[in-house]
């Protein structure tokens, strides 16, 4: 570690060390691509103008500048070694060594700034996978070339020994062929690198014979382009972008790197085989560029949308996934809250029926005692565990048939029954319960159980809110009434005809912040409670096409009104 005020110089061995391990890393590479450089510079040394290699076709560099995007600028001294190495083993120089030499280094440099400034400033991707990266490519590619046939032409006409004409003569085809080089043969390589990097070369028949289809209609088209005398063959010359763009729609840039590889390279070969100089080489390289440029952007528009049609179906089952995980979520939630709710109801009854039974055997263990209320403690007893049996097999039903049994109930009996279990309740101790329901009310249909249970919840939490507050006098009133059948009056269009049943205490009240989520799950006044039976009394009174509703909830006059539709009435959802 270094101490306060000195520089660290903790991390420059290891920096020093990976970029040593990398060059080293870099020179089998160096070499074999300084091999693919001088063999194809041979292959494309077909034209000269006074010793300088005129041919508008340089695929060396095309590979050159692939290595720079892969590698970064130091892959261009590659370039460098290649084009003093292709001056002695290719072309018969006629210029000096320090002339040669200042050649190879205004290549190195622009092709090296030109690929710096495509990867840092523009950071392109070298996998080419947007159409921002192929023209940014294109781009870094022609102006440096356009940089170097400037640079040559000014350093020939000062130190060479050439006119301006011959100068002219020669860099045009070299600037022709440099663009060319790099916009055919730099992304086909950089797109062989990406695959081999990623483990996708692979051999398949059916591509293999679709290939040598693509070649052949491209060998016809080629030879019916190159055979015509002069400027005839021109004219036929779109034939060719019938192959490319086929390629490039069916598999992307990929496709089109290919087809473009297998133009440029038979237009090279039937142009040299038929003779064609310079001049005409020149102009069918120049259209050639205008095919390249349109292929490879047809490629990759191609391959963008397949790509953004994978992430989409990426995402589609991501979503799906999410979806399926959120529904496991509910069922799980549905199968808890169920279960809390079945618990919290079945507790009731069974407490109840525990503390009657030890009040039986205490009165049974007790000399004397009485028996007629021991009999009548049992069978309330018996009542309770009827009621939590009964809850138990309708919540069943309720989940196998989806809606209630559908039976005619009379509301007397029913409050009868509610009040009759809820009195037997320990907690009920003290509490006075009190009954309104006249003769002659209408007959509601139903599932006697559930609305049992919905109406005992209501006045099991009147209960507990009274005792919890140690209310004196404690009282809690069940009324029935039925509007529309004592004012004779039909109800109002949108209104519910049917019974109303109110359940009054005179309790604490309900507190203002729980009013708007009462019938919510999860929502209790109660230090114990789970928050369940209101939002369990709502849903069952809603099965029944009937609505639940606060009315007061100011202390001493706490009142909840629940609505049920008459029989034969049209009961909403």
């Amino acid at each position: 570690m270094s101490t306060p005020g000195e520089p660290d110089t903790t991390t420059e061995p290891t920096s020093t060390a990976a970029r040593v391990a990398a060059g080293v890393r870099l020179v089998p590479a160096g070499l074999v691509a300084l091999a693919v450089y001088v063999a194809l510079e041979w292959l494309g040394f077909i034209h000269e103008v006074k010793g300088l290699p005129a041919t508008p076709w340089n695929p060396g560099l095309g590979v050159v500048f692939a290595l720079v995007a892969l590698d970064g600028p130091l892959a261009a001294a590659v370039l460098f070694a290649g084009i003093v190495l292709a001056e002695i083993l290719v072309v018969d120089t006629v210029l000096s060594w320090p002339l040669v030499l200042a050649v190879a280094a205004i290549e190195t440099g622009c092709y090296a700034a030109a690929g710096l400034l495509a990867l840092r400033a523009f950071r392109i991707d070298p996998r080419l996978g947007h159409l921002r990266d192929v023209l940014l490519l294109l781009a870094a590619g022609l102006a440096g070339a356009c940089v170097v046939a400037l640079l040559l032409t000014v350093l020939l006409i000062v130190f060479g020994d050439l006119g301006l004409r011959d100068v002219l003569a020669a860099t045009v085809p070299l600037l022709v062929g440099d663009v060319i080089g790099i916009a055919v043969i730099t992304p086909l390589v950089l797109r062989l690198a990406a695959a081999w990097r990623a483990g996708e070369l692979t051999f398949a028949p059916a591509l293999a014979l679709e290939g040598m289809s693509t070649a052949a209609v491209i060998g016809a088209c080629l030879w019916l382009v190159t055979a015509s005398p002069g400027p005839e063959g021109f004219k036929y010359f779109h034939l060719l972008a019938l192959p490319v763009v086929t390629a490039a729609v069916r598999h992307g840039l990929d496709g089109a790197c290919l087809a473009l590889a297998g133009v440029q390279l038979g237009l090279v070969a039937l142009l040299h085989l038929h003779g064609h100089d310079i001049r005409v080489f020149t102009e069918y390289q120049a259209l050639m560029l205008v095919l390249t440029a349109t292929g490879l952007v047809v490629g990759v528009v191609v391959s963008e949308r397949r790509a953004a049609e994978r992430l989409a179906r990426a995402a589609e089952r991501r979503a799906k996934t999410r979806e399926a995980e959120a529904a496991q979520a509910g069922r799980f939630h549905l199968v808890s809250s169920m279960a809390s709710a079945l618990a919290h109801e079945i507790t009731q009854p069974m407490t109840a029926a525990r503390a009657l039974a030890r009040a039986a055997q205490h009165i049974l263990q007790t000399p004397g005692g009485d028996h007629a209320r021991a009999e009548a403690n049992l069978a309330t007893v018996i009542a309770q565990i009827d009621h939590a049996g009964a809850v138990i097999r309708r919540t069943r039903d309720l989940l196998r048939r989806g809606a209630p049994v559908r039976d005619p109930i009379a509301i007397a009996p029913l409050i009868d029954d509610v009040l009759a279990i809820a009195a037997a309740d320990p907690h009920a101790h003290g509490v006075a319960f009190v009954t309104e329901a006249p003769a002659g009310l209408p007959v509601v249909t139903g599932d006697r159980i559930q609305l049992q249970q919905a109406l005992l919840n209501l006045v099991r939490n009147a209960v507990e809110a009274i005792t919890a507050a140690r209310v004196p006098n404690g009282r809690v009133s069940i009324a029935a009434a039925c509007p529309a059948a004592a004012s004779g009056v039909a109800p109002p269009e949108g209104a519910l005809p049917g019974v109303e049943i109110t359940v009054s205490d005179n309790g604490p009240g309900v507190s203002d912040d729980v009013v708007e989520t009462l019938f919510e799950p999860l929502v209790t006044t109660k230090p114990e409670g789970l928050g369940l039976g209101l939002a369990m009394c709502a849903a069952i009174v809603e099965q029944h096409g009937g609505r639940i509703a606060l009315v007061s909830g100011a202390p001493g006059a706490t009142t909840f009104r629940v609505t049920l539709p008459i029989e034969g009435s049209a009961s909403r959802p």
